[in-house]
């Protein structure tokens, strides 16, 4: 019998339907009974992650107690930055999914020293870790970029996937290709729906991807 994934989402909301939905897709299954249970709780009012992170640690806590008091036998997190949040939750004392080690994993996996990353400073930092302890090092946008790639976020929150930050992503996705990324992280999980595998010429690792397999091998 397939264990109950308790989901800890909203952050954003449109990257935890994505989120979701890649689950779905995700699970082999010849009829509904198939699929996963989950238990989700789409949050948009947890604190800024990096402006409030001792506030965020403690909502996050108190939603991953009510998933579990709710039937939930595993929990993830489909939000890169939040994950330096997670001491809370992590002390619930049920499995959780790590998106962050499980993205690093993927990334290196084929030998890859020179990892690109597009996400939020918070979780640069996550992953500059993660991928040192693998041997391999992180290559950051720099500068005026790293505003640019905050912007094409704060697009997707607010429903704007359109031409423009599409174009945007992939721009920068180029720059960290020519900064000597053999491989490129998504590591924020507005940028999957912004930017595809075809959109970079290295290989791309969606980390919300990363997560749904995981969290499908970890249930089934």
């Amino acid at each position: 019998m397939s264990k109950v994934l308790g989901v800890l989402g909203g952050m954003g909301p449109a990257a935890t339907v994505a989120f979701l939905a890649r689950v779905q897709a995700l699970t082999p299954a010849e009829g509904d009974e198939d699929h996963i249970r989950m238990l989700v709780d789409i949050n948009p009012q947890v604190p800024d992650r990096t402006r409030a992170p001792e506030a965020a640690d403690h909502m996050l806590g108190e939603m991953a107690a009510r998933l579990r008091e709710a039937g939930a036998q595993v929990l993830a997190m489909p939000c890169n930055t939040a994950h330096a949040q997670s001491t809370a939750l992590r002390a619930i004392g049920l499995p959780f999914i790590d998106m962050i080690a499980e993205t690093t994993a993927a990334a290196t996996a084929g030998g890859a020293k020179k990892v690109g990353v597009l996400a939020t400073p918070g979780g640069e930092a996550l992953y500059t870790s993660a991928l040192a302890g693998q041997g391999s090092k992180i290559v950051r946008l720099g500068g005026a970029n790293r505003q640019a790639f905050m912007g094409c976020v704060l697009a997707v929150k607010r429903g704007d996937t359109g031409k423009a930050p599409k174009a945007e992503m992939r721009r920068l996705a180029a720059a960290l290709v020519a900064g000597g990324a053999e491989v490129v992280i998504a590591g924020c999980t507005e940028v999957p729906l912004l930017l595809g595998p075809k959109d970079v010429s290295v290989p791309l690792f969606d980390s919300a991807e990363v997560l749904a397999k995981a969290c499908v091998k970890a249930c089934r």
